[in-house]
């Protein structure tokens, strides 16, 4: 059910009355978790028992960790986390397995490539990670603050943490040492509307305006329609992709963080102005932040990280980036964004023990730049998971220097991606008399963001990480 559909807005309502009634004020929780069902179920009924299936052996098997017998607790653990991925495998990479390793025609391969791909599936199987593994690294008394001794409310709570469906499709990825601490009666008095309801209009309008009016351009970043556009023409769609998958998640992630904020919940922040980065390290800090902190604590610090030597910190960096490339889908391209990421924050690493620029501006931008250059490239291994299609794609960018330039689609991307521009380059620029203007006429574009909400948006799409 998206966010930017009549139905979701009914559920919405229903819901939020319902929540704060005071005949519910003692069974908010299962409100919640009757409404997240009910929205999940909307798109496949059936792969609901998915959902259920992953939340009942992550209730189990953490409830046994923390009150279990304390010589079985890795044990269970190990078992929990394997059958996550186990499930997440077989539902999300069986198409990978039977196309790499099978013929088409066999039976087999036929089976696992029509077998469906649950939505969400990437986001709820690490949250159930997340739970199995933060009691186990607890102390017993500490877990005993996320695991409730009746097996009932921890069941309702971990079906809570899971489902809530804000997060539910695409995140950000939530951490049970985060969340359940948060799980309780919450009150209509103490909702903060003003900042719900910045990051709600701010997320529709990156959706809405800006992702879903530069999809109608991008579309183009198809083989073999790509061909025949200049090369000016390319290098703008590649820019109105890279604008656009910003919009689209950061515009996802915001109304997902404002939606958490009406039922009285928090969410980490998911993005923090990720194209002014000056290096790929800090490109990982401001971009999906909830999923590179997951990966960062529950797979690049277990690994070791950067605590055995060089050698085996870039092959710690490198495993953890290749997996995380993977997570985004079901392709080997994605396995090679994984890679490229992953040698670009190698290659930074090893360089930046050699030599020491100095901050100045010149140099700042020129870094920034080239950052934001490659990691828009890079996105051509999103848009076409074929990558014999992406070596195409820039071979027509060298070649199609003599074919005319399509203005009006140049024009439009531009004006399209202006609104993502100018909030990085305000942020940028920072300047103390121009902070404390938009300070005092706050709703001013506020304002200007609903009324293109509702003149000026693009046609209805699906957000780009409901395939992961």
């Amino acid at each position: 059910m998206p966010f930017n559909s009549f139905a979701f807005l009914y559920l919405l309502a229903v819901t939020f009355v319902i929540y704060y009634s005071k005949w519910f004020a003692k069974a908010q929780v299962v409100v919640l978790i009757v409404a997240s069902l009910v929205f999940y179920a909307h798109e496949n009924f059936v792969l609901l028992a998915l959902l259920l299936f992953s939340a009942a052996v992550n209730i189990t098997t953490s409830y046994r960790i923390v009150y279990g017998d304390p010589k079985h607790r890795r044990l269970i653990a190990v078992t929990g986390v394997v059958v996550n991925l186990a499930a997440l495998s077989f539902f999300k990479y069986s198409r990978l397995f039977a196309h790499t390793l099978l013929s088409d025609d066999s039976s087999i391969a036929e089976f696992l490539i029509n077998i469906p791909l649950p939505i969400g599936i990437s986001f709820f199987t690490f949250e159930g990670i997340s739970l199995l593994i933060d009691v186990w690294k607890e102390r017993h008394i500490e877990a005993k603050k996320i695991i409730a001794l009746s097996i009932l409310e921890h069941a309702r709570n971990t079906l809570f943490f899971i489902s809530f469906f804000p997060h539910l499709i695409a995140g950000p990825i939530l951490k049970a040492h985060d969340f359940f601490p948060q799980i309780g009666t919450k009150y209509f008095k103490n909702i903060n509307w003003e900042s719900a309801f910045k990051s709600i209009v701010t997320g529709y309008f990156l959706k809405m305006v800006v992702a879903d009016n530069l999809k109608n351009f991008t579309f183009w970043i198809v083989y073999p329609f790509f061909e025949g556009q200049s090369t000016a023409t390319l290098i703008s769609l590649l820019f109105g992709y890279s604008i656009q998958i910003f919009a689209d998640f950061a515009g996802y992630s915001l109304i997902a963080i404002g939606l958490a904020k009406l039922f009285g919940y928090q969410f980490q922040d998911n993005f923090n102005f990720p194209y002014i980065s000056t290096s790929f390290r800090e490109f990982w800090k401001r971009w999906h932040i909830s999923l590179s902190t997951f990966l960062m604590e529950y797979l690049y610090f277990p690994l070791g990280g950067n605590r055995k030597g060089k050698i085996r910190t870039y092959f710690n960096l490198m495993v953890t980036m290749i997996l995380g490339g993977l997570w985004h889908g079901a392709a080997w391209s994605y396995a090679v964004w994984g890679f490229v990421h992953g040698s670009a924050l190698a290659v930074e690493r090893a360089l930046s023990d050699k030599i020491n620029l100095k901050p100045r501006k010149l140099i700042s931008f020129i870094q920034g730049l080239f950052v934001f250059l490659f990691v828009t490239f890079a996105w051509l291994l999103f848009k076409l998971p074929d990558f014999s299609h992406v070596t195409k794609y820039i071979n027509a960018i060298a070649t199609n220097t003599d074919l005319e330039t399509n203005t009006v689609m140049v024009v439009s991307i531009l004006i399209y991606s202006s609104p993502v521009v100018l909030y990085h380059v305000l942020y940028l620029m920072r300047v103390p008399t121009v902070v404390k203007l938009v300070q005092r006429v706050s709703y001013v574009p506020y304002g200007v963001m609903l009324f293109l909400i509702v003149t000026n948006s693009g046609s209805s799409g699906s957000f780009i990480y409901f395939q992961f």
